[in-house]
């Protein structure tokens, strides 16, 4: 999952949802046409980067979305002069979601007695037969019903989360962590901010990490202008304490950096690189990793850290492991 604490959404669809998730947005007038809103107005004020959506098309669940930012205040997307669509200059909400089509759609209704327990008492998108209530169009759905849906679509709820948090390149969960950090109301704005520009490598981190670390510890160099502060800890797994910490962090030139962050890399804690067998053998030798710059031992404090990386991220995309002293 992208995100541990997510919640779930369906949205309703009379005909069809393919504008939308072809377009890769979820979209609704700030007000229905008599000028009031409903509980679907409002809700699209409460998705969050990470959520799920089940996307439902007239008499099935056809696409799974993951939320990639909060509402912002614009027209409905399409041409001029579309049939059936409001002028473009209507005031509305649009969330970026992107989303992924089912291989395999689920009618409810296929379930209904499975379902029918655990629907929502107001404001359920579906109704106790399993047909589709579409007088609700965007609904929150409790987590009992969320993990059953996600059982009977086999898998492929996980699937479409695995590839769109690929996609995104692992922004999407730093997104959704800088999100909660901004609706968190047991730390002062100063503190917020600092956690904050923690995740880009800047501010307080960047200054504790330079206090420890004086070049890149692959390709040796020592102008910190062209190096990032990199988390040894992943900023999205980390605490506030550990967002924070120097011996959380290298100074690390940009390709390093990539390479390091996405686990092709490693460092053991007496400061030997560590090279990913399914790292390209010609990025090996094009970036320099076959003669990396001295090895330094780490500190007891920056171990820690590297243990966790070693364990959670370096080669979790399979095979082994080998150091630039191997032969």
């Amino acid at each position: 999952m992208i995100r541990a604490d997510m919640t779930h959404w369906w949205v309703n669809y009379p005909h069809s949802d393919r504008a939308e998730v072809e377009g890769s947005y979820l979209w609704l007038p700030k007000k229905n046409s008599s000028g009031s809103m409903n509980q679907s107005h409002r809700n699209m004020n409460r998705l969050m980067p990470g959520d799920v959506v089940f996307s439902c098309a007239a008499i099935a669940i056809a696409a799974i979305g993951v939320v990639l930012d909060r509402a912002r205040s614009a027209p409905m997307p399409g041409q001029p002069g579309e049939a059936g669509q409001p002028a473009p200059t209507d005031d509305g909400w649009l969330v970026p979601v992107r989303f992924v089509d089912l291989l395999q759609p689920l009618q409810p209704k296929d379930h209904a007695a499975e379902i029918r327990p655990l629907l929502p008492a107001r404001q359920s998108p579906l109704r106790p037969s399993g047909t589709v209530n579409q007088q609700v169009h965007l609904a929150e759905i409790p987590e009992s019903l969320a993990q059953l849906l996600r059982r009977l679509l086999q898998q492929q709820v996980e699937d479409a989360e695995a590839r769109i948090g690929m996609e995104m390149d692992g922004r999407l969960a730093d997104r959704a962590i800088e999100e909660q950090l901004w609706q968190r109301t047991d730390i002062g704005p100063s503190e917020r901010r600092q956690l904050i520009n923690a995740r880009i490598g800047q501010g307080v981190f960047r200054e504790r990490v330079e206090l420890i670390e004086t070049a890149c510890r692959v390709s040796g160099i020592l102008d910190r202008r062209y190096l990032r502060a990199t988390h040894i800890k992943p900023w999205k797994d980390a605490d506030d304490s550990e967002k924070l910490d120097g011996a959380n962090g290298l100074l690390l030139s940009p390709h390093i950096h990539h390479l390091f962050e996405r686990g092709h890399i490693a460092f053991a804690d007496d400061g030997t690189l560590l090279i990913s067998r399914h790292l390209n053998p010609y990025v090996c030798k094009a970036w320099g990793l076959e003669r990396p710059a001295p090895a330094r031992a780490f500190t007891p404090e920056q171990r820690a850290h590297l243990d966790y990386h070693r364990q959670q991220i370096f080669e979790k995309i399979g095979g082994g492991r080998r150091s630039v002293h191997e032969t």
